[in-house]
């Protein structure tokens, strides 16, 4: 990035840049070096972290007379100098943060696009499927889940609508039924319809209506003989925390 920004400033297209990734031993230095000795007019820049492998390279090129420029060395002591803190000094981490993020990236456009039921073709690519009536928190502990990189998809269990055959198909072990008490349920969608402006008599939020849905759901889940969670009074955070203990579990060999 560096190269490319400097040389835009002399309008030289002709100016190559060659990328060597993966530098970490004595003999890749001296390729490089050797590469560059087959042009009339080549320098070397460089990011290496390693100082064994830096030093080299800075060795090699200068008794060449190769022009070379340290980017990372200076750069890195700099940083110890204001933060009294060593660096690492493990080459690749750049990478990993990127992969890190665009896992992320990832998990949170598949709990966008499987939220609520719409395509049950995402349960079976899921690391974890969430089941349960709404209100649960199912959306939010999607969300939560995939900033820690899990791909998440979701189902609400309605008495009306049957589950797709696609629930019953895939290990349970990775679906988490979510539970909770019906008086607590009760007041959450009363609060519900009160901030959509909406009467609080509606079917939705009557205790009738709540206790069917609850009990439904438990007949699915028993099906599927998943894990459950009473999500009752419980943060997301918390939720989500007993559910990465329970994939983690089964992971175990």
């Amino acid at each position: 990035m560096v190269a490319k920004a400097a040389i835009v400033q002399f309008n030289s297209s002709h100016v190559e840049i060659r990328r060597y990734p993966y530098v970490t031993e004595e003999e890749d230095v001296a390729e490089v070096v050797e590469e560059a000795k087959k042009y009339k007019n080549s320098a070397i820049i460089c990011t290496i972290v390693i100082p064994n492998i830096r030093k080299k390279l800075l060795e090699l090129a200068e008794s060449n007379k190769i022009p070379i420029l340290d980017i990372m060395g200076p750069m890195m002591d700099v940083i110890s100098s204001i933060t009294n803190i060593s660096p690492k000094l493990e080459p690749g981490l750049v990478r990993r943060v990127d992969e890190d993020y665009f896992k992320k990236i990832e998990a949170i456009e598949f709990a966008v696009k499987y939220d609520d039921g719409k395509d049950p073709r995402g349960l079976a690519k899921a690391d974890v499927v969430l089941v349960g009536v709404s209100r649960t928190s199912k959306t939010p502990l999607a969300m939560y889940l995939a900033h820690k990189r899990l791909k998440v998809a979701n189902l609400p269990l309605v008495p009306e609508v049957r589950p797709p055959e696609e629930l019953f198909r895939i290990d349970p072990r990775k679906v988490v039924g979510l539970t909770i008490q019906p008086e607590i349920l009760y007041r959450i969608r009363q609060e519900r319809l009160k901030a959509l402006g909406l009467s609080c008599d509606a079917t939705y939020a009557s205790m009738e209506r709540i206790l069917k849905e609850l009990e439904y759901a438990d007949k699915i889940m028993k099906k599927i003989g998943c894990h459950r969670i009473d999500v009752s009074n419980k943060a997301v955070e918390e939720v989500a925390a007993k559910i990465l203990e329970i994939i983690n579990k089964e992971e175990e060999p």
